[in-house]
């Protein structure tokens, strides 16, 4: 649906509102208002489009939950979104593809954690992965090389903007209202409702869940809950093969990933646009919006630079930080780290693309937050933290937000489907 349609004042009042017109905060909103079809139900956006940060900076990846502790939250959640992903985006007519990823082991002392990865796979129900010898990554992917790999069909690649836009068109169709260019500056709570205050006046709503993404830590102190922990921008950048060297890639292809962070490493991606990207690279940004590397925000810096986990975080991982800054800094240091993979790659087959912002939430103690955290405050209920893989599990995490939300604000689920 096109982003004229969400450029209309927001209600002066509603039953509940959903701050954050990303994915997440449209995917809440449409499983509340189908919770409950008798309420009326409000999406407040800052931007004047739907869907402008995270959910349209990112590599598009479906993951099918290999990473995950079994058990876990995000296992769970990963897994079932990822099947009802696929199916949401059949119905609706979303471009996606199944291409399958490859994890790929280049030396012995990364078989371990392969076998790992394909023991959590498994447990987590991950469908057909296997494990795979050096004859049959060159038959899957005639241009990558290595010892062993992880083959998971089940992964694939969607457009997220457009899921999110048919999210909104849901929610509209269900009788709810998307609002952009409705910025929140104060979150003042009353006895029996909670005023949103924006740059278009004021919103009263019963009660509102806060999906705010790289905001998400301002709007939930201004609500008054605890500064712990502090969303910590890490801009992504990049490379894109040309389309002459585009045939290097057929699908996706991963390192195996250091277990004690978040991140997953350079990777080489697919897009449903057919183009292939290397990346990406992890910077500590000078802006919550730094998609350029030269926009820096002195109130956001600030913050980042205040907050005793930042130097925490940055004495305990300096090494990688070094290595970051190389790959940021030098095209051909970070076509190096996807040519381990992929060993034709070379400097002159790459071009600039895109670059993402990574809402990464910090503790105090210099934790990299890599799980789901809410805070409560009066009438609300704050997203503080809706880890990877976010997009690929919104219709999941969207019901455990309800379920959240429910039982913070007391409220009974009425079930239907959308």
């Amino acid at each position: 649906m096109t982003s004229s349609a969400h450029a209309i004042p927001a209600p002066a009042s509603c039953d509940l509102a959903v701050v954050g017109g990303g994915i997440i905060g449209l995917a809440v909103a449409r499983e509340l208002i189908a919770r409950h079809p008798g309420a009326s139900v409000c999406v407040l956006e800052r931007e004047g489009e739907i869907g402008t940060h995270q959910t349209a900076h990112n590599s598009g990846v479906i993951h099918a939950g290999v990473y995950y502790p079994p058990g876990s939250l995000k296992a769970r959640l990963c897994v079932e979104g990822a099947r009802e992903l696929y199916d949401y985006c059949e119905q609706r007519g979303i471009a996606v593809d199944r291409c399958g990823k490859l994890i790929i082991a280049t030396d012995s002392p990364q078989l371990a954690r392969l076998e790992e990865l394909g023991r959590r796979g498994r447990a987590n129900g991950v469908a057909g992965l296997r494990r795979i010898d050096a004859a049959e990554i060159e038959r899957l992917e005639p241009h990558a090389r290595g010892i062993a790999a992880l083959h998971s069909p089940d992964t694939g690649i969607a457009d997220f903007q457009a899921v999110a836009g048919a999210y909104a068109q849901d929610v509209l169709d269900a009788g709810g209202a998307v609002a952009t260019g409705h910025e929140i500056t104060e979150v003042v709570p009353h006895r029996r409702a909670l005023r949103l205050v924006h740059n278009q006046g004021a919103t009263e709503a019963g009660h509102a869940v806060f999906c705010a993404g790289a905001w998400a830590d301002r709007l939930a102190v201004k609500a008054g809950a605890d500064s712990d922990p502090r969303i910590v921008p890490f801009r992504g950048a990049y490379l894109r093969l040309k389309p002459e060297r585009g045939h290097l890639v057929r699908s996706l292809i991963y390192p195996v990933p250091d277990p004690s962070l978040p991140f997953l490493g350079v990777h080489l991606t697919k897009r449903i646009s057919g183009d292939v990207l290397i990346g990406p690279t992890a910077l500590l940004a000078g802006a919550r919006d730094a998609y350029r590397l030269r926009t820096i925000r002195p109130a956001d810096l600030r913050e980042t630079l205040a907050w005793p986990g930042t130097w925490r975080m940055l004495a305990r991982w300096w090494r990688t930080g070094v290595t970051e800054l190389g790959h940021a800094a030098l095209r051909s240091a970070l076509v190096r780290a996807a040519a381990r993979y992929v060993p034709e790659l070379r400097a002159r087959d790459v071009e600039p693309s895109f670059a993402g912002v990574r809402a990464q939430a910090l503790g105090r103690d210099g934790r990299l937050v890599d799980d789901f955290v809410f805070s409560a405050t009066e009438r609300a209920l704050h997203v503080r933290n809706a880890p990877s893989p976010a997009a690929t599990s919104s219709l999941a995490i969207a019901r455990h937000v309800a379920d959240e939300a429910e039982k913070a604000f007391g409220l009974g689920a009425r079930r239907t489907g959308v």
